[in-house]
């Protein structure tokens, strides 16, 4: 058989999904690995997404999506990104109309997307560490090179510019950021936002930002990135990906979308019929559905996640296990280095194997992870506080 290429043969195992298959197939497990939403799906998308198929509306839809759907995600964005836009001193909505929107198969889907646009061969992307597995993954696949830059548990696992500063090289294209943050919890405010944006303007870097978990912020604002892009073509820089699979539970869907700078819409769709030509239709309806119709969905699953929050949060105090308090996403960031021996990854497993419980390890989301584990906060209030209270309490 020939030899597969080398940069697919070197992508890294997710070891979120190792850990996770293994609890799969423990019986009882209480899965605290994956981040799934486990609530139902409310009738009325479901019904939507029905409706699509009854009327055998089963054909390609235009390369960036329905013109409902487009328009749709523009304004929830133009709704949570911030009202101004601040590069532009402008006193106006941020300037972000449906024909920037496209329409993809869900975060992941947007995020190869992006970066086959944007990345050539031995370019370097700068990634968080600790950040999602994929920013690297897809990297690689690629043919470009993940470099990480540092987030520290002393600095509240927040970037700092000087940090990322020395890392840019004559090779560097790509700046990504996530906030809310998977795994950590964290949240980047305006301030640095702001001054992310003038690093990469600085340096003529491309920004990716992931946005998946914009819905879930607790006591403090989501702040994109775009809020502090320029408007003008040649010179905005910023690319946002966004997903309905957290903020509505459609991880099945496959759903998103990402918001590109103004002036790239040919290329864009160029792209997409290369990689896609374009999502189901049936799924379209039902994001459209999500998105204009009755919200409740989203205001009970911000409730449950932050409920559970500190659910577990009052667990690790009592155990003295030391954490970083989520301000957004569904995840919390807790350090097990008392009984991890350095080599998290394996204390996962034995952890599953002697407890039945599964978490992350830190280090499927880069070296800094080492000694940490990520605890999903999606599911069952129950299971979560049972299975967070079987961890080995800290002296």
């Amino acid at each position: 058989m020939p030899e597969l290429a080398a940069h697919a043969r070197d992508v890294p195992v997710n070891q979120i999904r190792e850990i996770t298959e293994a609890a799969w197939h423990t019986p009882g497990a209480i899965i605290l690995s994956i981040g799934e939403p486990g609530f139902a799906l409310p009738r009325h998308i479901l019904e939507a997404g029905m409706a699509c198929l009854d009327r055998d509306e089963t054909n390609y839809t235009p390369n960036a999506g329905i013109p409902a759907l487009r328009e749709a995600f523009a304004a929830r964005f133009r709704e949570r990104a911030g009202t101004t836009n601040s590069a532009n001193h402008s006193t106006d909505d941020t300037n972000i109309g449906a024909e920037r929107v496209y329409v993809v198969d869900g975060a992941q889907q947007g995020l190869h997307f992006a970066m086959s646009l944007l990345l050539s061969p031995g370019d370097e992307v700068l990634i968080p560490n600790p950040g999602y597995p994929t920013f690297a993954m897809t990297s690689q696949l690629l043919n470009a090179v993940p470099v990480g830059y540092p987030l520290y548990p002393d600095q509240a696992f927040q970037p700092r510019i000087r940090d990322i500063e020395s890392l840019i090289t004559d090779r560097t294209r790509v700046l990504i950021l996530n906030s809310p943050s998977n795994p950590l919890g964290a949240v980047l405010g305006e301030d640095l936002n702001r001054q992310l944006v003038d690093l990469a303007r600085k340096h003529d870097l491309w920004i990716i930002s992931d946005e998946c978990y914009e819905a879930f912020t607790y006591d403090v604002p989501h702040v994109s990135p775009a809020r502090f892009d320029s408007d003008v073509p040649g010179e905005a820089r910023v690319f946002t990906s966004l997903t309905l699979s957290k903020t509505y539970g459609l991880t099945g869907l496959r759903i998103g979308a990402l918001i590109c700078p103004p002036g790239l819409e040919q290329t864009m769709n160029n792209v997409m019929e290369a990689i896609v030509s374009c999502v189901a239709s049936p799924s379209q309806y039902a994001a459209l559905a999500a998105l204009t119709g009755p919200q409740d969905y989203v205001r009970h699953a911000h409730a449950h996640y932050r409920a559970n929050r500190d659910a577990a949060s009052a667990v690790l105090d009592a155990k003295n296990i030391p954490y970083l308090t989520a301000q957004g996403a569904f995840y919390l960031w807790a350090d097990v280095s008392h009984v991890s021996d350095g080599d998290v990854r394996s204390w996962t497993r034995r952890f599953l194997a002697d407890s039945g419980v599964a978490l992350a390890p830190g280090t499927a989301f880069g070296s800094i992870g080492e000694g940490w584990v990520r605890i999903a906060l999606c599911g069952a209030r129950d299971d979560l506080v049972e299975g967070v209270g079987r961890l080995p309490e800290r002296a």
